[in-house]
């Protein structure tokens, strides 16, 4: 699946010439954590994030008037003072695993999503979080995950899914997941409220259900 499905599109972006106080407001009042800098043609020259204003403002453990010598400089303080210019960013080609991957490797919590060098959306870990949501059919009516162990045959995933459509049975996902240690699982997506029926439905057609 490509992220830019998930992304939110058309950013709010910034101008490095910005002070500080105003793009901390626009953090503020859109409970955002990252926000694209751009130039006038929409290119992407850097990042500010919630993280660099924590760090230029004042700590609240120096004294009063070392804090207020701070903020004046603050108050001063453009945007292109302290924007990450390394920013890790994704393509309209770019899918949710290279995203997953990009969260992990650089402990970020959002990242830009450009076309050619312009910023055309954001992508953050909750877009991220929603995406696989919808794939897995988390949190839909009446789905139910059941995991059944995988015997090893080959003609397994044509049982099962002949059983579910000859009982009629609404199923929306077939996972398999390897496992060497314990035991390779198939997991079936099934939407019902009479999940004791379709246990034993699958035991007595020669399933056996993960516990758990």
């Amino acid at each position: 699946m490509y992220i830019v499905r998930y992304m939110t599109p058309d950013p709010i972006t910034v101008d490095p010439s910005m002070l500080l106080p105003e793009a901390r407001a626009l953090l503020n009042e859109f409970n955002f954590r990252h926000l694209p800098v751009v130039d006038i043609n929409k290119k992407l020259i850097g990042i500010l994030t919630d993280r660099d204003l924590r760090s230029a403002y004042p700590s609240s453990v120096i004294s009063e008037s070392e804090r207020r010598l701070v903020y004046e400089r603050v108050q001063e303080t453009t945007v292109s003072e302290i924007m990450s210019t390394e920013c890790v960013t994704l393509g309209i080609d770019s899918t949710l695993d290279d995203a997953l991957f990009l969260f992990d490797k650089h402990k970020t919590g959002g990242l830009p999503v450009l076309e050619g060098e312009q910023v055309i959306g954001m992508f953050s870990i909750r877009d991220l979080n929603a995406a696989y949501k919808t794939l897995f059919g988390v949190g839909e009516k009446g789905a139910v995950l059941i995991g059944l162990y995988d015997d090893g045959s080959q003609t397994i995933m044509t049982r099962l899914v002949t059983l579910l459509e000859r009982e009629r049975i609404p199923f929306t996902r077939v996972l398999r997941i390897y496992d060497r240690e314990g035991g390779d699982v198939i997991y079936v997506r099934i939407n019902t409220f009479k999940i004791a029926v379709i246990l034993e439905l699958f035991e007595e057609n020669g399933f056996t259900v993960k516990a758990g």
